[in-house]
């Protein structure tokens, strides 16, 4: 039989003995956590507290939006094509800026995906030219619907909302970015094949002499003993593949826009080897560019509504 609980206060144990129910929740601050009322003993949630007075944090496809519209684009980005590396001088100063030639090849809007219909808004944009022998029937009937012809690279911008929405069929040129503007730039770099530890971790290697045999370069034990469980732990460096995935360099300065070759000249060096595809887009971490015609449509529909 179960023991019988106290009715009264006066008969309950020590404050240290009662379970956690009974001890009233108060504010206290730590390292770690801050200001908080949880119980000390428990973990803390990974998620904002009400007692806390900050606000909760919503797990609703609109929260979602809502949390990553301060670093979403307001327009689409484009793709274009690497050509390879040059440099600018300026002859009054004598600087020497290297930069990087990227080209807009047939770049046109295929598709649009929308908050109603996805969950999100987005333009699928398309680059190049691939005869129609070598296009699947269903990509065929995609290009036809869009009334573009067929694409060889496809991708898609995440925009804010509806208005970056360009219309289907769109044809985009360099002279979508202006000079000065910054971009973010994501492409795959060069991908080096399986390599050693000292090319892919920059390991010192082994002694050149003194006993050893046919292991300069060899990376040596990688199982600690007994203490350590007798096993090489997750996340070793190690030999292994070696690039070949996504990198992205961020702020990357416009230095000159040429409409009539098709050409974009940006600041610095992009991953990625000649002939890639280099995704470019409005930089999120530096304000968004002021598009002269954006405000000229903006100025018109004031003056109609003031009229």
């Amino acid at each position: 039989m179960a023991p019988k609980l106290p009715t009264s206060w006066a008969q309950l144990p020590p404050t240290f003995l009662l379970p956690d129910a009974f001890l009233p929740l108060t504010a206290k601050r730590t390292v770690t956590y801050g200001w908080s009322t949880a119980d000390r003993r428990r973990k803390p949630a990974r998620f904002n507290q009400q007692t806390a007075g900050l606000p909760t944090l919503g797990q609703s496809p609109a929260a979602a939006l809502e949390r990553k519209a301060k670093t979403t684009p307001l327009r689409t980005g484009a793709l274009a094509i690497k050509k390879g590396m040059m440099a600018l001088y300026d002859t009054e100063t004598g600087i020497r800026t290297p930069c990087t030639v990227v080209q807009l090849d047939r770049v046109q809007v295929v598709a649009h995906k929308t908050r109603e219909k996805n969950g999100y808004y987005a333009v699928q944009m398309g680059a190049g030219w691939k005869h129609e022998s070598n296009v699947t029937r269903p990509l065929l009937g995609h290009f036809e619907q869009a009334g573009v012809s067929p694409k060889r690279f496809m991708q898609e911008f995440r925009v804010k909302d509806e208005s970056g929405l360009l219309p289907v069929g769109t044809s985009i040129g360099p002279e979508w970015f202006l000079e000065g503007q910054f971009v973010d730039a994501r492409a795959n770099c060069r991908g080096m094949g399986f390599e050693g530890g000292m090319k892919r971790h920059g390991f010192h290697g082994q002694p050149a002499s003194h006993g050893n045999s046919k292991t300069h370069r060899a990376m040596g034990s990688n199982g600690p003993s007994q203490g350590a469980g007798s096993r090489v732990h997750p996340g070793k460096k190690m030999p292994g593949n070696m690039g070949g995935q996504q990198v992205t360099v961020q702020n990357v300065k416009v230095l000159k826009v040429d409409a009539e070759k098709g050409i974009l000249v940006l600041n610095g060096c992009i991953a990625g080897p000649k002939g890639c595809v280099v995704q470019l887009q409005d930089a999120i971490f530096k304000p968004w560019p002021v598009i002269p015609g954006a405000l000229e449509g903006a100025k018109e529909a004031l003056q109609t509504a003031t009229a």
